[in-house]
C-alpha cells in the first residue's frame, strides 16, 4: 500500500509539473508559436495551396510556415507565381497570427519581468511595480488590437488607392495587394504579393512612404507607442525605455540612411542611375528595412560589400521591444553602449539620459548579445561547411534570419536542406527565443546565501 502511495503521488507530482509548464508563459509562448507553425505547414501542404494544384514539399511548407509566424520574409519560392489566393491567405493569417502574437507575448512577459505595472505608469519592460493587474493585462490587448487594425487600415486603403489611380490595378486586385503589404508591413513580415518584392515603386513615394510609416511604428515597440499615447511628445516625461528607443532609433535610421546613400551612390546596379528625389528616397527605403521589415525596392544582392557590412549592423540590433521587430533590440545594445562609456570613462555607474542602470540590466543586455552572436556564429559556420556560397552571403542569410529581418541576397533558395534547417531554427529562436531568454533571465534573478571570494583575472 506504501508503495501505491508513493507512486501515486509521483505520478501526480509529475502531471502537476506538466500543467505548471503548459502554464508557464515562458514555456507556453513557444510551444503555441511552434504550434501555429506546424498548422501552417499542413495548410501550406495541401494540394490546392500551390498554383499548379502539386503538394509543395514538406521542406518548402515548413520553410514558409516559419518565415510567415516568424514574420521574417525569407522565401525559397516565388509568392506571388507559386502560391496560390488560397497559399497566399495562409501566408497572410500566419504572418498576422505570428504579429499579434509577438506583439502581446512580449507585452504581458515584460509586464511579468518588471513584476506588473500599470499602462499610467509608462509601461516599460523593465520596471519596479508590485504586482501584475488583470486590468493591465486587458488595457494592453486592447490597445494592441487598436492599434493592429487602425494602422492596417489606413496603410491598406492608402496603397488601394494608390494602386488604382496610378498603375491601373483593378480595385479587387488592387484591395488584395494593399491589404497584403499593408499587414505584412505592420507585422515587419517582408512578404510581397510581387515577385519583385517592391522593385517596381522604387520611384513612388506614395507607396513606399506608407509601408515606411508603418514599419517604423510598429518597431518601436508598443510600450513606446503607450508612452507616446499617455505622455504625448514632452521627452521630460517619457520613460527612459522609451528616451533610448526613440533616440536609437532615429539615430540608426538616420545613420543607416547617410551610409546607404553614400556608399551606393555611384552603384550602376543599385542607385547609380536615380536622380536625386529617388536615391534619397530608396537610401532612406533601405535604411529602414534592415531594421527587421525585409521589403526590398532595390537588389540587394548587388550592393557593395561595405553596405552589407552596414546592413550586418542595423540587423543585428533590429528594432525596439516587444514589437514585431527582431534583432538584439535597439535597448539591448543602447545598454551594452552606455556600459562601454563608462568604463572609458571610469565611471561607477552605467547609464543614460540621467539614469543608471541596474547590474541585472546590465547582465541581461550582455547575456542576449553574446548568446545571438554565438547562434549566428555557429549557423554561418554549419551552412559554410555544407555548401559553397560566399561566407558575406551566408552571414548576411544568417543575421537576416535571426534579426527575422527576411533580406537576402539571392541564395536561399540556392541552400541545401541542412543549411534551410539552419534558418528555420534561426528564425524561430530569433523571433521567440530573445523574448523568453530576456524575460527568463528577469524572473530567474535571485541571490545565493553566500558569496565567493573576489579574485580578478587578466582582461585585454
Amino acid at each position: 500500500m506504501g508503495l501505491v502511495k508513493v507512486l501515486y503521488s509521483g505520478a501526480a507530482w509529475a502531471h502537476w509539473r506538466s500543467v505548471k509548464a503548459l502554464r508557464d508563459p515562458i514555456r507556453l509562448i513557444p510551444l503555441l508559436f511552434l504550434a501555429a507553425i506546424a498548422i501552417g505547414t499542413v495548410l501550406l501542404s495541401l494540394p490546392f495551396a500551390t498554383v499548379d494544384g502539386v503538394r509543395a514539399p514538406l521542406l518548402t511548407a515548413l520553410f514558409t510556415s516559419t518565415s510567415a509566424v516568424a514574420v521574417t520574409g525569407l522565401i525559397v519560392v516565388d509568392t506571388p507565381t507559386y502560391w496560390s489566393g488560397f497559399g497566399q491567405g495562409v501566408i497572410l493569417l500566419l504572418f498576422q497570427v505570428g504579429g499579434f502574437g509577438i506583439m502581446t507575448s512580449a507585452t504581458l512577459l515584460g509586464l511579468m519581468a518588471g513584476r506588473g505595472f500599470g499602462l499610467r505608469d509608462r509601461m516599460a519592460t523593465q520596471v519596479e511595480r508590485s504586482r501584475l493587474e488583470t486590468h493591465d493585462a486587458l488595457t494592453a490587448l486592447r490597445l494592441i488590437l487598436f492599434i493592429t487594425v487602425a494602422v492596417e487600415g489606413i496603410v491598406a486603403l492608402i496603397l488601394t488607392v494608390r494602386l488604382i489611380a496610378s498603375y491601373g490595378e483593378a480595385p479587387g486586385l488592387a484591395l488584395w495587394h494593399g491589404v497584403f503589404h499593408s499587414v505584412s508591413a505592420f507585422n515587419n513580415a517582408g512578404f510581397s504579393s510581387y515577385s519583385d518584392s517592391l522593385m517596381g515603386f522604387q520611384n513612388d513615394p506614395l507607396f513606399l512612404g506608407p509601408i515606411m510609416v508603418s514599419i517604423i511604428i510598429t518597431a518601436l515597440g508598443f510600450p513606446v507607442m503607450q508612452d507616446l499615447r499617455t505622455n504625448g511628445i514632452v521627452w521630460r516625461r517619457w520613460s527612459l525605455h522609451t528616451k533610448i528607443t526613440v533616440g536609437g532609433t532615429a539615430a540608426l535610421l538616420v545613420l543607416g540612411f547617410l551610409a546607404i546613400l553614400a556608399m551606393e551612390w555611384d552603384n550602376p546596379d543599385t542607385l547609380g542611375p536615380m536622380g536625386w528625389g529617388a536615391k534619397i528616397l530608396n537610401a532612406a527605403f533601405h535604411s529602414v528595412m534592415p531594421r527587421t521589415a525585409g521589403f526590398n525596392s532595390l537588389n540587394v544582392g548587388a550592393f557593395h560589400d561595405e553596405t552589407l557590412m552596414t546592413n550586418f549592423f542595423l540587423m543585428f540590433v533590429g528594432g525596439g521591444s516587444a514589437g514585431t521587430a527582431g534583432g538584439i533590440k535597439v535597448t539591448t545594445f543602447f545598454v551594452l553602449f552606455a556600459i562601454v562609456l563608462s568604463e572609458i570613462l571610469g565611471r561607477q555607474d552605467a547609464g543614460l539620459f540621467q539614469r543608471r542602470f541596474g547590474r541585472e540590466i546590465e547582465r541581461q543586455a550582455l547575456a542576449v548579445t553574446v548568446l545571438s552572436a554565438t547562434l549566428i556564429f555557429v549557423a554561418t559556420t554549419y551552412i559554410a561547411s555544407i555548401s559553397s556560397l560566399p561566407l558575406d552571403d551566408i552571414l548576411f542569410e544568417c543575421i537576416s534570419a535571426f534579426s527575422t529581418v527576411g533580406l537576402s541576397t539571392g541564395i536561399t533558395a540556392a541552400l541545401p536542406p541542412g543549411g534551410l534547417l539552419a534558418l528555420i531554427v534561426l528564425m524561430f529562436v530569433g523571433r521567440v527565443g530573445t523574448i523568453t531568454v530576456a524575460t527568463a533571465l528577469a524572473l530567474g534573478g535571485r541571490e545565493l546565501p553566500f558569496r565567493y571570494p573576489q579574485e580578478n583575472p587578466i582582461v585585454g
